[in-house]
């Protein structure tokens, strides 16, 4: 059963919109130096959930199918095992309603608040609109030496997420553009097109100066993913310009480009001499790894990692990391977290976390993927919204490994896990569609 809404003349006011209010509190300043809590983006994707909530009673609706329920549900047998282990009730109450919150609750909100394609493009512009926003307020970071602490100097572009959380303005980004070139590969009017494409060219210079190597890869491959999804031929010519800008743009950095370069360069050093961040990271991997062993089934708890990090970490961990600049004060940030969540999953929920909620996530890939193959077989509208769906996918798959929640950037990932799920379980069903054509 599709729990897309039939086309009708009077669509009113889309039921979307509240989903769009997340992305739009996205753009408000962090509080320099806040000690964690919840963000305005947070409470906006409780209000998601009651909408919906509201809407389904409104409306009369089934709720998820069995399907989407089995894909969005598995992962909470993971949470619950291992909130069981936690080392406190506290903890065990906030991590399992976090990881309810960003991977069950507001995914299923948002498949169920969409109706149709036009639905889906809102969010994926206001996710264009917004990252364009930080981008703007990344670059003139590092243009102006104004940014989060790097090297000694305070040129990393962080928008308005602050040095505290480094890998929010980069997230926003990527997946404003990751949006953008599946916009602009679609088969909207060409002046569309032509405009999503110009904002992905535009996102690519706060991108590199981010300065995250765990983004540009997650965009790279999700990107290069899509192009091929589109078309063969397109890719070759698109792969071909973005070489050509890719060129002029790191030699357009002058003096900054010797940064820009370093940091290239340290992806493909990182088995060889690893600067202190890389170092840093292998230790909290190795830290991941060994709560696993310890407690391989069900992990650590929700919220262990911090007590058992120095239980299992090498002496090579330093004392946390340096953060400043960008309007904040020079602070040591703990490392709290191996900074890849499928570690972080599996020191704290062990293989039955790592497996239901992976196999959530592989489930709607493939979902996604295969019926993103029978719309191009049938020439169905939507590809745009099939290329946004499972791009934003594959960029979070890839990025996880590199990455792991927390920070007000954390409820977009939940947003995005939602429009992969609209396409991947309730979006209208090409195969169905050509046959009613050819009636």
């Amino acid at each position: 059963m599709s729990h897309a809404y039939a086309p009708s003349a009077a669509r009113g006011l889309p039921p979307v919109l509240p989903v769009v209010a997340v992305i739009a509190l996205l753009a408000l300043p962090v509080v320099p130096d806040a000690e964690g809590g919840a963000s305005p983006a947070d409470a906006a994707s409780g209000v998601v959930v009651l909408c919906c909530v509201v809407h389904l009673l409104r409306h009369r609706r089934r709720p998820l199918s069995r399907t989407a329920a089995v894909v969005l549900g598995l992962p909470v047998v993971g949470f619950a095992v291992a909130a069981a282990g936690a080392a406190t009730p506290g903890a065990a109450v906030m991590g399992f309603c976090r990881y309810l919150q960003i991977f069950v609750l507001v995914p299923a909100a948002v498949l169920l608040l969409v109706r149709d394609h036009r639905d889906i493009r809102l969010p994926a512009w206001s996710l264009v609109g917004l990252a364009l926003w930080q981008g703007a307020i990344g670059v003139h970071q590092y243009a102006t030496g104004t940014g989060a602490l790097y090297m000694g100097q305070e040129v990393r572009a962080v928008g308005t997420f602050g040095p505290g959380d480094i890998m929010g303005m980069a997230t926003v980004v990527a997946c404003g553009l990751v949006c953008a070139v599946g916009l602009a590969l679609g088969p909207a009017p060409v002046r569309q097109r032509a405009w999503a494409m110009v904002c992905a060219v535009l996102l690519v210079v706060p991108l590199a100066v981010s300065f995250s190597r765990g983004a540009w890869i997650a965009t790279a491959l999700a990107c290069t993913g899509q192009l091929l999804l589109a078309g063969v031929r397109r890719a070759a010519r698109v792969g071909a310009a973005v070489a050509a800008f890719a060129v002029i743009l790191v030699g357009g950095f002058g003096a900054g480009s010797a940064l820009l370069q370093e940091r290239l360069s340290s992806i493909g050093q990182i088995a060889d001499v690893p600067d202190q961040s890389v170092s840093d990271r292998y230790a909290l991997w190795a830290a991941a790894a060994g709560m696993w062993r310890e407690q391989p089934l069900a992990g650590v708890g929700l919220k262990g990692f911090p007590d058992h990090r120095d239980g299992h970490a090498s002496l090579a961990l330093s004392s946390g990391s340096d953060t400043g600049g960008a309007g904040a004060a020079y602070r040591k940030q703990p490392l709290l977290s191996p900074h890849s969540m499928y570690l972080l999953v599996l020191g704290e929920q062990g293989i039955i976390g790592l497996l239901t909620l992976a196999g959530s996530w592989l489930a709607l890939l493939v979902l996604g993927l295969r019926r993103l193959a029978r719309a191009r077989r049938a020439r169905a509208p939507g590809l745009d919204c099939a290329l946004v769906a499972c791009g934003l996918l594959v960029w979070h798959l890839v990025n996880f490994a590199y990455s792991d929640i927390g920070g007000p950037a954390t409820v977009l990932t939940a947003v995005c896990l939602g429009l992969t799920a609209w396409w991947a379980l309730a979006g209208p069903d090409p195969a169905v569609s050509e046959e009613a054509a050819a009636r």
